[in-house]
Parts: C-alpha cells; structure tokens; sequence
C-alpha cells in the first residue's frame, strides 16, 4: 500500500487553515459594522504603513494587484468617508491617498476584529503550541532554510 504524500498532505493542510482563516476574519470584520470588506480592510493597513499619502501606483505595487483593483476599492473607501484623494503637492496630474479621521478609527476597530479572530483561530492551543506556532511562523515568513544537520 502506497505511503501518502507527506508533503502534499501539508500543501493541503496549509490550504485548508488559510481558508479558515481568511473566512474567521472576515465574520469578525463584518462583526465590526465598519461595512469594510477584507481586501478594503487590507488597503487601509498598507495605507497606515506609509509616512505620507501613497500614489495609486505605489498601493497596488505593495497590494501586489493590478492598479484597477486599487481605483475600485479606493473608490468603496472614499465613498464611506474612510480614505481621500488629494493632489500631489509637486505634481498636480499625480492624486495620492491619505486617511481621514474615519479611517484611522476603521484602523483601530478592525484591529480589534482582526485580534478577536485571532484568539478564535488560536482557542485550541496551548502556550507552549502558540509559542512553536509563532517560531514556525517566523520560519515560513522569513523564508528561512536550516543549515545542513541542524534541526528546527
């Protein structure tokens, strides 16, 4: 009898958690009552990275998605009252988006959605687990490849 795929059996538990995830999170951003969807809630976060107002450009490049897709979730966020386009002050054919009052409290209330969803997904583990799954975490995000006979 054939031994599975070890590592195809992880790919498809990495899927699986991922879709639990991404589901968890937006029932709790829905929760909020900020009428945000999830890819507008991560637009708002890459725009609160930025130190002064980012062009439509710069976005979709840090978004990794296509400038389009940038316009339209601009345009749900602009029409909430959450982000503003405002004229580059040294090029007034370029228009860059900053955050208004009301996004910077959309930025704090999804926090907390995205926290609570967080303690949901990590409810069955211990401290102990959370503490390994953390330092795997950091592994997979970093990219990082053990030395030859080292262990993780």
């Amino acid at each position: 009898m054939p031994t599975p795929d070890a590592d195809g059996l992880l790919a498809e538990q990495l899927l699986r958690f991922t879709r639990r995830v991404h589901r968890i999170q937006k029932r709790h951003i829905e929760q909020s009552g900020l009428g945000v969807t999830p890819a507008q809630s991560r637009l708002l976060r890459t725009l609160a990275h930025y130190g002064s107002p980012p062009r439509m450009a710069d976005l979709a490049e840090r978004l990794e998605v296509v400038p389009r897709a940038v316009t339209t979730l601009v345009d749900g966020l602009e029409a909430g009252g959450k982000v503003r386009r405002v004229p580059d002050p040294t090029n007034r054919r370029v228009i860059r988006i900053e955050l208004t009052d009301d996004g910077r409290q959309a930025l704090s209330k999804l926090r907390g959605a995205r926290r609570s969803a967080a303690a949901e997904i990590l409810a069955p583990l211990t401290e102990e687990q959370r503490r390994v799954l953390g330092g795997l975490l950091d592994t997979l995000v970093d990219g990082d490849v053990p030395e030859a006979g080292k262990r993780c």
